[in-house]
């Protein structure tokens, strides 16, 4: 098991550049988050697991991965489409996942190169393959790339903690990314606390 990698050194730089940040890490601690190093699988699962529950996302994927015998490329394209919808989602869920693994599988998305493009590059190539999304590829960035800074407009819970934390009634998009620059170039250790604030009871 993998986790998303970060210590004291992006710890202390964010608790220096935002003290109400600092403060949230103080109460919170360090924060353990499993992160899944192969893009595909983790892009697959991601998709599965949209607008459903985390208990129902797990159901779906264990019977995915039954049904499969192991989440890969070819094993999904030659999967009779009507059988991965009755793991339990939609057929148009379906259709994106059988999308997205012919896109590998034709070698048109090659999953094995991400790791050496630049965020902006992945984020451009992932949200052309239907079903993908601009927060669906910003996920993948943290949780299979582990890349260090990124935080997601397009993330209600990132959002909701960031106006808990300063106390803000809205947050306009330039509010936003002033923040965001303020953690550069550990934004997605900020994005691991500010979604704790946002589930959490968090008093100041």
């Amino acid at each position: 098991m993998r986790f998303f990698e970060y210590g004291q050194k992006e710890i202390e730089y964010l608790s220096r550049k935002d003290k109400k940040l600092g403060t949230a890490i103080d109460r919170i601690g360090f924060i353990r988050r499993e992160i899944n190093p192969e893009p595909f699988s983790a892009l697959i699962a991601s998709v599965v697991s949209q607008q459903i529950s985390k208990k129902a996302a797990s159901t779906v994927w264990n019977r995915l991965a039954a049904l499969l015998g192991s989440i890969t490329p070819d094993h999904i394209v030659r999967a009779d489409l009507a059988a991965i919808q009755g793991c339990g989602m939609s057929v148009r869920k379906a259709g994106y996942i059988h999308g997205i693994a012919r896109a590998a599988a034709t070698g048109s998305m090659n999953f094995a190169e991400l790791s050496s493009l630049r965020d902006e590059v992945i984020i451009r190539q992932l949200a052309s393959l239907h079903g993908v999304g601009v927060w669906s590829a910003e996920m993948l960035l943290i949780f299979s790339l582990g890349r260090p800074d990124v935080v997601s407009y397009g993330d209600l819970a990132i959002r909701r903690g960031m106006m808990k934390l300063y106390g803000l009634k809205e947050l306009p998009k330039e509010t936003f990314v002033r923040y965001k620059k303020r953690y550069s170039p550990y934004g997605s250790v900020a994005s691991l606390y500010l979604w704790e604030v946002s589930a959490e009871q968090f008093n100041l």
